[in-house]
């Protein structure tokens, strides 16, 4: 191969990386829509358990007809573990926050797992911290902060705060450990492992907290396969090229639209109120 045609296919696969990041982000920001099913008295374990199991059968249909092995060695397992208990970990902490604040709140605060991302990334792996990543760093909480005390007294529930800081880090660790591990398998064999951990840890936290619940009706249903093909399969299939192509701190940072889908669903779909000082906090 000439050096303009691995010049050409490097510049292709960062474009589709790119693209790959918005994707997901997009993806990932309707998370929120989850949050309808809470109106029928359903906990946030079962909520999940219904999401990533459809999603994994959905999945495994692809990976049949796909012809793919399942086989596995050591260092993959461990991998795909890590993988799974972290992706496990962030959906449910950002589940359970939607039953203590707004939504949009909710997603806006989560954003901060691109600055961990960058954090994280300097601190234990040498990537240079710039002046903007620090400036980025100080201006994200301080937009936390001012979402945590508002002007008229009221507070966000700092249980709530915590969870959702809990999910953001926990994303952020999910996309290095992504970027890092360097899986030599398809994205759909990948989240294949990680769904199996996701369905069966909600399941389990669901048994261990009153019982497994089910959805009711056609609409519950729909939006239950919204959760499964969109913010699950979609966004994690986008997610895996997305940080193999253009690294672990670009695609986090391509997240900024997570926060913006998840603002709009809960304006226009939940009627929730958004003040200028949440405007102002958000954009910070």
């Amino acid at each position: 191969m000439s050096d303009n045609q691995h010049n050409t296919l490097k510049a292709n696969k960062k474009i589709f990386g790119t693209l790959c990041g918005i994707g997901a982000a997009v993806c990932y920001g309707t998370n929120p829509l989850g949050a309808q099913l809470y109106s029928e008295g359903m906990q946030p374990a079962s909520v999940l358990f219904w999401r990533f199991g459809l999603a994994f059968i959905i999945i495994a249909i692809v990976m049949l007809f796909r012809k793919e092995s399942l086989r596995i060695n050591r260092h993959e397992f461990g991998a795909l573990t890590g993988l799974g208990l972290l992706f496990l970990a962030s959906s449910l902490t950002l589940y359970m926050s939607f039953k203590l604040m707004a939504v949009g709140v909710a997603s806006t605060i989560l954003f901060v797992y691109p600055v961990l991302t960058a954090g994280i990334m300097a601190l234990f792996f040498k990537e240079r911290l710039t002046f903007t990543t620090l400036l980025a760093i100080v201006l994200s909480f301080v937009g936390v902060l001012l979402l945590y005390w508002s002007p008229d007294g009221t507070r966000l529930s700092a249980t709530g705060v915590v969870l959702v800081l809990i999910s953001a880090l926990t994303y952020a660790v999910y996309i290095i450990v992504m970027n890092r591990a360097k899986l030599n398998m398809s994205s759909f064999k990948i989240n294949f492992y990680v769904l199996i951990y996701c369905a069966l840890g909600n399941l389990a936290m669901a048994l261990c907290t009153g019982g497994l619940q089910v959805p009711h009706g056609a609409t519950s249903w729909l939006c239950v396969g919204w959760l499964a093909v969109v913010p699950a399969i979609l966004a994690l299939v986008m997610m895996v090229y997305a940080a193999k192509y253009i690294g672990s701190t670009p695609t986090a940072i391509m997240g900024a639209l997570e926060p913006t889908t998840a603002v709009l669903i809960g304006i226009f779909l939940f009627g929730e109120p958004f003040s200028p000082h949440a405007w102002l906090s958000a954009s910070l």
